[in-house]
């Protein structure tokens, strides 16, 4: 008996211990961004420029489109912090600036496969354009966003020349889908240049240039791509629609945000499905799984690993936080925060990660300040941005 008793001691002292972690582990999103949004203007600047590139480095190293990826997370981060500091703008601008100019520059002198993994060349793609949607989108949406913000006269045809290159490619594609690699179509980076094709409409003053688009693509998608099961849609597919790999959290979350400037409606059934799917908690600490128990799958690259058990996933609990912010999911938000700053070990005051990378931190600072771009985007008074 006192054993038992001691055990049951033991056992409510810890779940009082772990319930009053959150206390120490909970800072507002104004305190999680400031110093983030610091070091990364800061890589960004001309004289960080030795420092840049090492990290810039030590992404490809591991995988050449985090790089992409990093810089993409980072102009929107940019955007966002533009809207909401106009005392700042200019300095924000710049930096966008700075890093599209950086990836136009390394797109003209290094190709379609200078941010794709080395198998993007062991077979030709499929469209014969032979571009991937991967670095078309991403381009055309940090160049959306930059005309979003604000209008620069001299990136206005530079903007329109991606976006529509990006567009064209998914008109082409037999079921309005675009190659990332040869054969392989990614829902992470088709929705991606969706949002884009948007936020350039809306900066032109043309918000619903494209909208026949965007409903065809949204039919298509729910009939072709969409799991019978949980009604997620695939992250992988074959130029022709046919599914390589079913629903995954490193994909979905990113995916249903990038939605919104399609169909909100069905951006935020796609983002509660993966919540009900995805999400995991204990004692005010959240996670995301990597997949449905539906469709359990390996740990890749992108991913990074899972803990067994549990299954929470870095990678797809990184971009849940993307996904919780944007649909105003303040409980998973703060839940996806504590476990960030108690298990990613935040350096500098959180200027960084030591658990993470640049990509990690771009993609962490986009989320904290969230907002003001896919507002901006989703207003329906459009004169103001296209002057």
């Amino acid at each position: 008996m006192q054993i038992l008793r001691g055990l049951g001691c033991v056992t409510l002292a810890t779940i009082l211990w772990i319930g009053s972690l959150r206390v120490w582990f909970s800072p507002s999103m104004e305190a999680l961004a400031e110093p983030l949004a610091r070091r990364q203007l800061a890589l960004w600047q001309p004289d960080a420029e030795r420092e840049l590139a090492a990290s810039l480095d030590q992404l490809r190293r591991t995988n050449p489109e985090w790089d992409l990826m990093a810089r993409m997370f980072a102009a929107l981060a940019f955007a966002n912090l533009a809207l909401r500091d106009p005392g700042q703008r200019a300095t924000y601008l710049a930096t966008m600036d700075r890093i599209i100019d950086r990836t136009l520059a390394d797109v003209a002198r290094d190709g379609t496969h200078g941010f794709l993994l080395a198998y993007s060349r062991d077979r030709p793609f499929v469209d014969s354009a032979g571009t991937s949607i991967f670095i078309e989108g991403e381009l055309a949406l940090m160049l959306a966003a930059r005309q979003l913000v604000e209008r620069d006269p001299a990136r206005v045809e530079l903007a329109r020349t991606w976006v529509q290159r990006a567009t064209e490619h998914l008109e082409r594609g037999p079921v309005l889908l675009a190659e990332s690699y040869p054969d392989e179509v990614w829902l992470f980076c088709n929705t991606v240049a969706l949002a884009a094709i948007r936020l350039h409409d809306v900066g032109e003053g043309a918000p619903d240039r494209h909208a026949r688009l965007f409903a065809r693509w949204v039919a298509t998608a729910k009939a072709t791509i969409a799991d019978p099961r949980t009604g997620l849609l695939a992250a992988k597919t074959t130029l022709a629609g046919h599914v390589l790999e079913g629903p995954e959290g490193s994909t979905l979350w990113v995916a249903a945000v990038m939605l919104r400037m399609v169909d909100d409606d069905f951006a935020r059934a796609q983002y509660a499905a993966a919540r009900a799917a995805l999400r995991g908690s204990f004692a005010g600490f959240g996670w995301a799984r990597e997949w449905p128990a539906t469709h359990l799958g390996r740990d890749d690259i992108d991913s990074g690993p899972t803990i067994p058990i549990v299954g929470a996933n870095a990678g797809a609990s990184g971009l849940a936080l993307i996904a919780a912010r944007a649909f105003d999911d303040d409980v998973f938000a703060r839940e996806l925060t504590r476990s960030l700053r108690l298990a990613a070990f935040p350096v500098h005051g959180g200027e960084r990660y030591a658990a993470g990378n640049q990509l990690a931190d771009a993609a962490v600072l986009y989320a904290a300040v969230s907002g003001p771009l896919w507002e901006r985007a989703m207003s329906t008074d459009t004169r103001e941005v296209a002057e």
